[in-house]
């Protein structure tokens, strides 16, 4: 029996397009002369997708592809997915999640520390031989502050299991409150945002939560406020953000992710109080492998009969074949 045939959007990781030429009949579009010419050609033949987080795969792209059965993505985020039209057209979608969630929040905590103590600021004041003429001003701190996490997912649990070892008190908000934690719920994002010092931003990407942090949540942050961003820069208006940092109505933002990535408004960039990293959540050797293993072992597992191994929400997994 012939491989299934496989369809690369963009280029992943050399050991997971290896494993991936191994297994399936794998094809490339982001190496095709004319790739609508190349879809043209083999999507009738294409029942697999290797999708990294910002491939998207839209109803257009799959009514190209009508024998799709699975579309297996690198990340723990699929925004870019119209997962809701994969499970109509009875499209399994998976996702990376569990081996990274440690990674992220590990970042996470790191980029907190970072903008509460101005970590990349005082090396740059040492680095630039400031220090002789007088030492680095006095910065913010954790102590006495609660800190608030949008989305108690996953990673958001992880992070809160983090947090608790600084002794910080620790609030959420979600879709609903979740018994087995003993953190302070608010059933609404600015509620949460008035009761902490330091908003943690965990949650999902998507139109449903599309500039969900906006003015008035940043205004209810206030001027000792920090946000740090580590899900998707489609959750902050950025624009807001950035007039909020400007006029001081809140003190800081960590942000390692942003809204037209990779591009970072130098707005943001000119800003005292900010640290920005360049979406590096998952970025380690060891993470990136692990998620990139992942991707195959969905397709390998489905492909075998044994069904998807991580399929997402909204693609749940029957038992069907």
């Amino acid at each position: 029996m012939p491989a299934p045939d496989i369809l690369l959007l963009r280029p992943m990781q050399a050991s997971v397009m290896e494993a991936l030429e191994a297994a399936f009949a794998l094809h490339r579009l982001d190496t095709a002369t004319d790739p609508s010419a190349r879809l043209a050609e083999i999507g009738p033949r294409i029942r697999g997708l290797a999708v990294n987080a910002h491939a998207p795969v839209d109803r257009a792209l799959m009514e190209r592809l009508p024998n799709l059965e699975i579309v297996s993505s690198f990340g723990v985020g699929y925004d870019t997915i119209d997962a809701r039209e994969a499970g109509r057209r009875g499209v399994i979608v998976t996702n990376t999640p569990d081996v990274l969630s440690d990674e992220v929040a590990d970042l996470a905590l790191g980029l907190l520390l970072a903008t509460v103590r101005q970590i990349p600021q005082a090396d740059r004041h040492l680095r630039e031989g400031r220090w002789p003429q007088g030492s680095f001003p006095l910065t913010a701190t954790l102590r006495g502050r609660t800190v608030g996490i949008l989305g108690l997912g996953r990673i958001g649990r992880a992070i809160a299991r983090r947090l608790e070892g600084f002794g910080v008190a620790i609030a959420y908000h979600g879709r609903r409150r979740q018994e087995d934690v003993p953190y302070a719920y608010h059933p609404t994002l600015l509620a949460l945002a008035r009761a902490v010092h330091l908003l943690m931003v965990v949650a999902p990407g998507g139109p449903e939560t599309s500039g969900i942090v906006d003015a008035a949540v940043l205004d209810a942050l206030g001027p000792d406020g920090i946000l740090i961003n580590v899900a998707r820069g489609s959750l902050v208006d950025e624009a807001a953000l950035i007039a909020a940092l400007q006029a001081g109505t809140i003190h800081g933002a960590g942000l390692d992710v942003f809204a037209n990535e990779p591009h970072v408004p130098e707005a943001l960039s000119a800003l005292g109080h900010t640290v920005l990293l360049p979406h590096v959540g998952s970025g380690s050797v060891h993470t990136r492998a692990a998620m990139g293993q992942l991707v195959v072992e969905n397709l390998v597992s489905w492909f075998s009969g044994k069904g998807p191994v991580t399929p997402v929400a909204e693609t749940p997994w029957s038992g069907r074949t």
